[in-house]
């Protein structure tokens, strides 16, 4: 809705700035989500290896002692097998989580933007003279989109 305002009705440099500055953040934030990713990616690989370790554990505590060397083997392979074998979809499973994750928060704030600036329109009528100019300019080239 600000960005409506800030096109349509043509607000001071002040708001328009303020408009750019949050830009800049939602950049800035989406850019750390990206690096979270990345940690997110190696926890995920870790869990998975871990639970294929124990699973080869169970599996190779049942043998006897002789076989004890075979055991260690086994138990590496499936380790590092894992580990090639799991990394990228595991670190596109993170990318995406942290992605989704990102544009839930982006969404979730530009709800509250709207929020406050509606409860700001309910108590200052020029605010709210302004919402409506814009709304009915987007109307209007709305419907003449249609035509």
């Amino acid at each position: 809705m600000s960005r409506v305002l800030s096109r349509e009705v043509g607000f001071s440099d002040a708001f328009s700035a303020a408009v750019s500055a949050d830009a800049g953040d939602v950049a800035s934030k989406n850019r750390a989500d990206q690096a979270d990713g990345k940690g997110l990616a190696t926890l995920l690989l870790a869990a998975v290896v871990a639970a294929l370790l124990v699973a080869a554990n169970e599996v190779t505590t049942q043998w006897t002692e002789g076989r004890l060397l075979a055991a260690w083997i086994v138990l590496w392979t499936v380790a590092f097998a894992s580990l090639a074998a799991l990394l990228t979809p595991i670190r596109r499973l993170a990318h995406r989580l942290a992605g989704w994750l990102g544009g839930l928060a982006e969404r979730h704030r530009a709800a509250e933007a709207d929020r406050q600036l509606w409860a700001l329109a309910l108590q200052d009528a020029r605010v709210m003279a302004d919402i409506s100019v814009a709304m009915s300019r987007d109307a209007a080239s709305d419907v003449r989109a249609l035509r």
